[in-house]
């Protein structure tokens, strides 16, 4: 029997936290999920999938529907995150954010332009004001998604309090979402949401 829960208007993670609970009470079925925004979107979407389930979505409007549907022999990834973990990153309001949208900096020569990312990101550091965020996206995800020299450096800056966050979807799109080596997941949204409140963008591409 389809059951039809109603998340609009509720902020992360309380969409995923009622998915979570409608679930436990079904052994199988079809779960309906409405919600108003992407990142509640994405995130449940990402929740269900993590719980051995199949899920659809639908764009109605100003929302979306996405269809869940459990079978009894449903089983949760063994590494899948708690419900409690799919929280929206804070907007990076009067603060700086980079942009990395390329494995590469600058036109031209691709080895030329690897090599000067890296010099980039390692002089991140150096340089004031220091980054809120930092956004990979396209095949910026190569950069957090393989054993590359920046992985030190950025994990440096993370321990330092710097956010960093790479494209879902890009991650997908490259196979690369369980190889991340730094940071966590993000989404459209929460890109542009940063993005339009930063004081400040940069980018090196």
């Amino acid at each position: 029997m389809e059951q039809i829960l109603d998340c609009q208007g509720m902020v992360c993670p309380q969409p995923v936290l009622a998915t979570r609970d409608a679930l436990a009470t079904m052994a199988a079925g079809v779960l309906t999920v409405v919600v108003d925004n992407e990142a509640s979107r994405s995130n449940v979407e990402r929740f269900a999938i993590s719980q051995g389930c199949a899920v659809t979505s639908q764009a109605e409007g100003g929302r979306f529907r996405l269809l869940i549907t459990k079978r009894g022999d449903a089983v949760p990834q063994p590494d899948a995150p708690s419900a409690e973990a799919y929280v929206c990153p804070t907007p990076a309001a009067a603060g700086l954010v980079y942009v990395i949208p390329s494995d590469t900096m600058g036109h031209g020569d691709d080895t030329l332009g690897r090599v000067l990312l890296r010099a980039f990101i390692k002089t991140i550091k150096d340089v004031e004001p220091q980054p809120v965020t930092i956004f990979f996206y396209n095949t910026g995800v190569k950069v957090t998604a393989t054993d590359s020299d920046c992985i030190p450096p950025l994990q440096a800056l993370a321990a330092q309090g710097v956010a960093i966050f790479s494209c879902g979807t890009c991650l997908d799109f490259f196979n690369l979402k369980e190889q991340l080596r730094v940071g966590k997941v993000t989404n459209m949204y929460e890109i542009m949401t940063a993005m339009a409140t930063a004081a400040r963008v940069v980018s090196p591409c």
